[in-house]
């Protein structure tokens, strides 16, 4: 730019600016004749005719100012004022796609494109550019007053839609997916709940081994653990036996998280040598309690009929886990997937839950359940009572009995290896 174009220019924006618009004028019509293709003069020729609301001008001279600088987004998001202002809302599409095509994160040029798909009734492209709208939008670090309302309501635009969506689509699968067996109605149930944002799908997090390729699912299916029956049936033996050991002894009850001394503050700092969560041991890592063994003889029968994991200095575990009123357990996950966890509740108050994931479930006394935790759970007592569950692990249910061995051979090769140099 010449140095005579650029007087000009900052001469018409001043007078623009305090509202010497005839003056403006003259000066961007000096600059044009010493270049006739000034985007900056033509645009600011649009603005003035935009400012007079002659969007039929204003078009003129934006059009012209973008094709001399195509690659400015400014420019078309310009065209695109004048075109809405002249009720073509194709030609404001086609301005609006040449801003976005030069930036996606154009954050404004995408809140347009979405109000005019949304101003014409187009409620799917809406849905899907306010969507964008709000990805773009959720990293920034201040938003403004009059975005962050738009944003609120840009939300619930797309909420309301999703919430048509879903109703719509889940009323046409309603009668096959009620004729489904359980297992495949409660995982395509929740494939529903995926895809339309209710609920996220947690993934394995071993802070030891990780079997690679076993399902990841929250809550293992009933069908893999045919014993799990003839456990229940037991289940007013096994509490009478926890309540006399209680009454009689203590129960050898110790707190269920004991952190080595100089372990900095985290989540479990508040359970942290704390009976709100106690836990009264049958076996643990393999290693059998016999003061408790013998005062729960009936328990210790039941478990030991049942297929669990043995892996010395590992596994099984077994134990009374006792959840005091108004205590929570912070979510968490586990050490391994190559084993199942069950819980047996024996005494449960109301407002006593669990969560596995995207799923929370109400004990009951007495009907036990799998799951997985090495995917996020946790537990909470509301109540003004105690809660108590039995709770011990198997093998995750997906490994072959090959693949049982496999693992023994590895741990105890592993242990080998701690005594001898490698």
């Amino acid at each position: 730019m010449d140095v005579t174009v650029g007087r000009l220019l900052q001469q018409a924006v001043e007078a623009r600016r305090q509202g010497r618009v005839a003056e403006a004028e003259r000066a961007l019509g000096e600059a044009l004749r010493h270049r006739a293709d000034e985007p900056q003069a033509l645009n600011l020729l649009g603005l003035i005719a935009l400012d007079k609301a002659d969007f039929a001008t204003a078009r003129q001279h934006f059009v012209a100012a973008a094709q001399a600088d195509p690659g400015e987004a400014a420019l078309w998001m310009n065209v695109a004022s004048a075109e809405r202002g002249l009720g073509v809302a194709e030609g404001e599409r086609a301005a609006l796609y040449r801003a976005i095509a030069i930036d996606q994160r154009n954050l404004m040029a995408q809140i347009r494109m979405a109000q005019l798909e949304q101003r014409l009734g187009q409620m799917q492209p809406a849905v899907d550019s306010w969507t964008k709208v709000l990805s773009l939008a959720s990293g920034m670090a201040d938003t403004p007053p009059a975005l962050a309302d738009m944003l609120a309501e840009a939300r619930r635009f797309v909420g309301e839609h999703q919430a048509r969506f879903a109703a719509f689509v889940e009323a046409g699968v309603a009668d096959e997916l009620a004729a489904a067996d359980p297992l495949a109605r409660r995982r395509f149930q929740a494939c529903l709940d995926r895809e339309f944002g209710r609920r996220d799908i947690y993934q394995n997090h071993c802070s030891g081994l990780h079997y690679p390729f076993l399902p990841a699912d929250e809550f293992f299916d009933r069908a893999h653990f045919p014993w799990m029956a003839r456990l229940e049936a037991q289940t007013d033996a096994i509490r009478a036996e926890f309540l006399a050991m209680v009454e009689r002894d203590g129960g050898d009850i110790r707190p269920y998280v004991r952190q080595d001394a100089g372990t900095p503050d985290n989540k479990w700092t508040a359970l942290d040598g704390s009976l709100d969560w106690g836990a009264s041991f049958l076996w643990e890592y393999g290693g059998r309690n016999e003061a408790v063994c013998a005062a729960c003889p009936q328990t210790v029968a039941a478990l030991e009929a049942l297929p669990r994991a043995d892996v010395p200095g590992r596994a099984p575990s077994a134990f009374f886990s006792l959840l005091k009123p108004r205590s929570r357990i912070p979510a968490h996950t586990g050490v391994t997937n190559s084993r199942a966890i069950i819980h047996l509740p024996l005494i449960v108050p109301p407002g006593c839950f669990f969560r596995v994931g995207g799923e929370t479930r109400a004990w009951e006394e007495g009907k036990a359940f799998a799951f997985d935790d090495t995917i996020e759970h946790e537990a909470w007592n509301d109540s003004d009572h105690l809660r108590v569950v039995l709770i011990f692990d198997v093998w995750n249910p997906h490994l072959s009995l090959e693949e049982q061995r496999l693992l023994k051979q590895f741990y105890a090769t592993a242990d080998a290896s701690k005594t001898r140099t490698v």
